[in-house]
């Protein structure tokens, strides 16, 4: 490892549009079937349905939290329906999970999703066996990132020293709780960022492409 993560003994990463490039567009699948599952709760046509599912992300970290908080959701019965898709977007992996078998110490998944479309997920990229465990949105007790909370239960839950964790996600917003337990953080700018959030300071290291910066990475 290079001298800036020789620390390094956890590496924490988040699931979509991070371990599969923003290209693939699978959350937009997801996304559309959020704004149809607010339009069937609240009896809205789709624009406002959109509007509000927008306002619940952005007041609450994630659409589901929203509808929990507002209008009393059942959330396995929301995360059943917005994750039920096709995945043929996604292709095998085989160079990211060779850069990830390289990496010293422990590997884990940090989502606001849940375990079972998280596995398919990475069972679609052939990335089935490079993690030790999925730490999912019923482990953060339905609060999801970017609440403290979720990263004081992720350390907890795995023995973390985040002093020597690194985490690497491609919404910004969800670094800076972990800048500030003391994780290096990994911005993937991949155009998926949906925040007006331009005071970035809490991000360590900015970049476009996992695989590739990995592979970097380990070259060095």
């Amino acid at each position: 490892m290079p001298p800036a993560f020789a620390h390094i003994d956890t590496w924490i990463f988040d699931l979509d549009n991070t371990l599969y490039p923003a290209r693939a567009n699978l959350f937009a699948l997801i996304d559309a079937r959020m704004t149809a599952y607010v339009a069937r709760l609240l009896d809205l046509d789709a624009i406002e349905a959109r509007r509000v599912q927008k306002q619940h992300f952005l007041d609450h970290g994630t659409t589901l939290a929203g509808l929990m908080a507002e209008h009393e959701v059942d959330p396995a019965d929301f995360l059943t329906y917005v994750h039920d898709i096709e995945m043929d977007v996604l292709e095998e992996n085989a160079p990211l999970a060779a850069a990830l078998a390289k990496l010293p110490g422990r590997k884990l998944v940090f989502t606001n999703g849940d375990k079972p479309y998280a596995l398919k997920v990475l069972d679609r990229l052939g990335l089935g066996a490079s993690f030790e465990a999925v730490h999912d949105i019923h482990a953060m007790d339905l609060v999801p990132k970017p609440a403290a909370s979720a990263y004081a239960g992720l350390c907890a839950a795995f023995a973390i020293d985040p002093t020597r964790a690194l985490f690497v996600e491609d919404m910004a917003r969800n670094l800076k709780p972990a800048k500030a337990i003391g994780m290096t953080t990994v911005w993937v700018d991949n155009g998926s960022e949906q925040d007006h959030d331009h005071d970035r300071a809490y991000v360590d290291v900015r970049v476009t492409d996992v695989t590739a910066w990995l592979e970097a990475l380990l070259e060095e």
